[in-house]
């Protein structure tokens, strides 16, 4: 009966440690899990506060993205529509956080018309169920930028206006002043996405008159007075086709708008023309 006895004690000891082994080895795992939840919450960055109105971070926009529409004249039916995808296709590819502005080319105010300024608040995609609100941020994106911006582009393009002059570059040299310059702009990147005939016309200086080369613009007084720094901004150019009384040679007048960034100390991502003409 003794030997019984022990032997039961010795089995129940056993049974016992046995427990313990797995009770500590299942807080082992705990600890573990929480150490590796605990880091990897350290290094998610905080998702920063939103102005409710630009939906812009309180402490500014990640990047500035300007596009300077010329609407002053009616587009063809192709040229409006291949013009409506690539300018939504932009402004939805503005990263988050980041600034989108639309300008209208207006000869009655320098810094051209501001008809949308907002900075993408995040459509909710690259949110976790668990650590974000990716329905919530969605419904955001959708009621707070994208129909704002559709709205904008679309009353853009609705009411074309006659103009007796083309400040082109005034209109981009306050962009600069407004969006590109200074010690934050300068760590961000920029981007500027200009939509027009791209025809210079004022009582200083016109391309409608005298050749398109870069070198007359800059020996006039008009140079000096809206000379521009990018502060290295990306420039892309979307040519929107005019029938003139004089014709003007698209390839001569890229180029001077090519030569016009380089002077500007901006980059040249792309200058393409838009199909149809009007």
């Amino acid at each position: 009966m003794a030997r019984r006895s022990s032997r039961s004690r010795s089995r129940r000891r056993g049974g016992e440690t046995g427990k313990h082994v797995v009770g500590i080895g299942i807080i082992a795992v705990c600890l573990v899990a929480a150490v590796v939840v605990g880091i990897a919450m350290t290094r998610i960055e905080p998702r920063p506060t939103l102005d409710k109105t630009s939906l812009c971070p309180t402490d500014g926009p990640r990047s500035a993205t300007v596009i300077l529409l010329d609407a002053s004249d009616v587009l063809p039916d192709v040229t409006r529509r291949e013009l409506m995808t690539y300018l939504f296709d932009a402004a939805t590819a503005v990263s988050e956080h980041g600034l989108l502005e639309i300008r209208l080319l207006d000869p009655n105010s320098p810094s051209g018309m501001s008809v949308f300024s907002k900075c993408n608040p995040g459509d909710g995609s690259g949110l976790d169920e668990f650590t974000g609100n990716p329905r919530l941020a969605k419904k955001r994106w959708d009621e707070g930028f994208r129909k704002p911006l559709e709205a904008a582009l679309n009353g853009s393009m609705a009411q074309p206006s006659e103009s007796q002059s083309s400040p082109i570059l005034s209109t981009i040299q306050s962009i600069s002043v407004d969006r590109f310059t200074g010690s934050r702009a300068a760590s961000m990147p920029k981007t500027l996405i200009v939509v027009s005939d791209l025809i210079e016309h004022g009582p200083g200086y016109s391309q409608y008159s005298g050749d398109l080369s870069f070198d007359r613009y800059r020996k006039s007084e008009h140079y000096k007075r809206v000379r521009t720094d990018l502060n290295g901004a990306e420039v892309s150019f979307r040519y929107i086709q005019r029938v003139t009384r004089r014709p003007i040679n698209s390839a001569t007048h890229i180029q001077f708008w090519t030569d016009w960034v380089k002077d500007s100390n901006g980059q040249l991502v792309s200058a393409r023309k838009l199909q149809g003409a009007g």
